[in-house]
């Protein structure tokens, strides 16, 4: 039995193995790697190899906490925190109580950092204090996930304390969302302006996205230089104006994982994948998100009791592929900040 791929795929997973990186071409030739075949499998396994090397198998855990539910009036049609959605009737904003509940037990199990999403209706300086109670309260980096934010606001999350910023221009902007793409990417502009790391995954990938708008979100991220990139899949909640188009299968989100972790080449500090799973870190992806309180996938309030998998899930997931989570963190290495030991 021979073992060879395509000649051309062969080309360009060699050129890639080392970081070198890839076109905008390249990647989507490799888009076009059909599950299960044998060049599917090469590409996992160069995307593996190099992340192994990279990132000195070390398995990242950021803990996501969903700090409030709300009928938000942005109205984003994959997300369950909307009007339109028309599940959460009622503002409710999780205690600081409960809240730091959730980071000193994230903190005790030795997660990487702290990932604190907002609705983008959410007052800034509320979110503003819950970072300086946390910074005071908790040793672990913090990184706000909220709305676009200028120079200022910049400034301001990293006096509260925080050190990184989740955003995403996302699939479908400016379709599926009232954002303008343009503004999103300000943003972005924004966090390496002021000193913020960006952190970025491709999403939320479902099956109706054409392989050139994921493929642009990948060199976007490189681009910019993001902490980490990786991909997403888009869970459908009940009612979810998506359901028709369906959902990606975890193999295709391998793959887009895969592609994704060639085109960043040397960039990143980790790649992840959501929600986790298994197949995913074995195609180059290293960085799991745990998650309580709110989730945009999610019908509850706290998505602990929904979909969201435990930070002792996700490290068995990472450790059973191969992945140390009790190595230091080489995301915020940069950023001055104490990793744990």
């Amino acid at each position: 039995m021979s073992w060879r791929i395509a000649h051309r795929i062969d080309e360009i997973l060699t050129q890639a193995a080392d970081g070198d990186g890839m076109t905008r071409d390249e990647a989507l030739e490799l888009m076009h790697v059909r599950v299960h075949s044998r060049e599917f499998y090469a590409l996992m396994q160069t995307a593996s190899q190099l992340s192994h090397r990279s990132f000195g198998d070390k398995g990242e855990i950021h803990f996501h906490i969903g700090v409030n539910v709300e009928p938000c009036p942005m109205d984003c049609g994959f997300c369950s925190l909307t009007q339109r959605a028309g599940i959460f009737r009622e503002r409710q904003e999780f205690s600081e109580e409960q809240i730091l509940l959730w980071a000193k037990t994230a903190e005790a199990q030795s997660a990487d950092a702290l990932n604190l999403m907002t609705t983008g209706a959410f007052p800034f300086e509320r979110l503003l204090e819950i970072g300086r109670l946390l910074k005071r309260e908790v040793s672990v980096p913090l990184v706000a996930n909220t709305r676009d934010i200028d120079h200022r606001e910049g400034e301001m999350l990293l006096d509260a304390g925080f050190v990184g910023f989740y955003h995403a221009v996302r699939l479908g902007e400016g379709r599926d969302t009232p954002f303008n793409p343009d503004r999103r990417i300000r943003t972005i502009r924004v966090l390496n302006d002021v000193g913020l790391l960006w952190m970025n995954c491709v999403e939320p990938v479902g099956p109706e996205h054409e392989i050139e708008e994921i493929v642009d979100l990948m060199v976007l991220a490189r681009t910019h230089g993001a902490v980490y990139s990786g991909a997403m899949r888009r869970i459908n909640f009940p009612g979810s104006p998506m359901e028709p188009y369906g959902m990606v299968s975890e193999l295709e989100l391998a793959k887009i994982v895969a592609v994704s972790r060639l085109v960043m080449g040397t960039v990143p500090k980790a790649h992840c994948t959501h929600e986790p799973h298994t197949t995913s870190l074995l195609a180059g992806a290293n960085l799991l998100f745990p998650e309580v309180g709110s989730s945009p996938r999610d019908e509850r309030a706290d998505s602990s009791h929904g979909i969201g998998r435990g930070l002792d899930d996700c490290s068995r997931m990472l450790r059973e592929t191969g992945w140390k989570p009790e190595k230091p963190s080489n995301c915020f290495k940069t950023a001055g900040v104490r990793v744990s030991e």
